[in-house]
């Protein structure tokens, strides 16, 4: 593991603090690294209807495109699970629009860590190719 990936997951570690998850009790962090060097943070934010719900990957990714950042090269999540936690489907179709095949880092509140491509977590993915 890198300095630049263990900064990530402190980031998304101190992001998941702020998750508003009363109904799950899931709290999920999530940082994304922008080329800039820049990097923005996330949490889960539930909602009561559960499909309003946003996943802490897609709010890190918004904050940093409504900032105005274009072109990404890592996204960490952490959680507080044994097994750790991969982004769900919608998030891996976000991530690889902004992000293309970024390095995701996984990562636990125990010091488990395991890094990925995107291309390995999402090989067919839907983008513009396809329109």
């Amino acid at each position: 593991m890198t300095s630049t990936q263990d900064d990530l997951i402190a980031a998304a570690t101190l992001a998941r603090e702020n998750a508003h998850a009363p109904y799950s009790n899931f709290r999920v962090g999530a940082a994304v690294r922008a080329r800039s060097g820049r990097v923005f943070t996330g949490c889960n934010v539930e909602n009561s209807t559960y499909g309003l719900t946003l996943c802490a990957e897609r709010v890190a990714i918004f904050k940093a495109i409504s900032e105005g950042e274009r072109g990404f090269d890592a996204v960490a999540v952490v959680t507080d699970t044994d097994a750790l936690t991969p982004p769900c489907g919608a998030c891996r179709q976000i991530i690889w629009e902004f992000c293309g095949d970024a390095e995701v880092v996984l990562a636990n509140l125990k010091g488990k860590v395991e890094v990925h491509r995107m291309s390995a977590l999402f090989p067919k993915p839907f983008d513009s190719s396809m329109l």
